[in-house]
């Protein structure tokens, strides 16, 4: 019997850097059958020429990831979508176990994820995203039956930030969620604090759409929330006094993005509430 078509989608905009090793890593994976589409946001460096070097199907989409992933899956032609960053390289045997788990009868799969790049900063990121492997309140789906994608409406496009884990909820309404031990390694480059900060408050402004839609009194204690991560982290001490001074690092930098996240979440919602009014 031949094997599944699995449509792999990246989105990207401006990531000449990782988009290679991106592109290399879905062409090195051992299952046979890949349809690979590219979904770009208008960049203006050599991310299309890169693209066009591993798929002809090359698209253009925006304004963001959401939209992006949704233009791409009403594309595709595979019997399962696969929704990967532009900055995440793929164990080769990652698609071949993604599709071995659906036989079970699961049709949506997590893959963990561990990060690698360079400097202080990256090895801080890397110790932190090695906790959360095995936690679906953290973790989310990122290969799907395309039926069952678009029966749950795919990703919102009102939300920037949470996405993820809204579809995953609206997917576990549908069919069980299975997950992978083959990983997907998410290159950090060179993290700079600062930047990290502030790509927190940009997401967290846009937070409203996601906690409209998934309304909960005890973020801030779950597992995706500040408190309840720092519950998470102390829960595993020895990887905490391994390395102490990367530790201490890990735990400055989330207080840092948690921070920059609730200023961005006031800010947004100031933002909203002004909007209604004049409306």
């Amino acid at each position: 019997m031949r094997e599944p078509l699995v449509s792999v989608v990246v989105t990207t905009k401006n990531n000449h850097t990782t988009l290679g090793a991106c592109l290399a890593s879905i062409a090195g994976q051992t299952y046979p059958r890949i349809e690979l589409l590219v979904v770009d946001n208008s960049s203006t460096d050599d991310t299309v020429a890169i693209a066009r070097h591993y798929t002809s199907a090359v698209f253009t989409y925006g304004p963001e990831r959401s939209a992006q992933r949704n233009y791409a899956a009403a594309k595709a032609n595979g019997d399962y979508v696969f929704i990967v960053d532009s900055d995440m390289e793929l164990g080769e045997r990652v698609v071949e176990a993604c599709v071995g788990a659906v036989q079970s009868g699961a049709q949506a799969v997590i893959v963990p994820e561990e990060s690698f790049g360079e400097g202080f900063w990256a090895r801080c990121k890397r110790l932190e995203r090695s906790f959360y492997v095995g936690i679906d309140a953290v973790e989310a789906a990122r290969f799907f039956a395309l039926d069952v994608y678009l029966q749950a409406g795919g990703y919102d496009e009102a939300m920037t930030g949470g996405e993820d884990w809204d579809l995953t909820r609206r997917v576990r309404a549908l069919t069980p969620v299975v997950r992978v031990n083959e990983f997907i390694r998410h290159n950090e480059g060179r993290v700079h604090f600062a930047k990290s900060a502030r790509k927190m408050y940009y997401y967290a402004q846009h937070a409203g759409a996601y906690f409209a839609a998934n309304p909960t009194p005890s973020v801030l204690r779950s597992e995706s929330g500040p408190l309840g991560r720092y519950k998470l982290f102390f829960s595993k001490p020895v990887k905490l006094l391994r390395e102490p001074h990367v530790a201490f690092g890990m735990l400055l930098f989330k207080a840092t993005e948690y921070a920059a996240a609730g200023l961005g979440y006031l800010r947004g919602s100031r933002v909203l509430t002004k909007d209604a009014r004049e409306a």
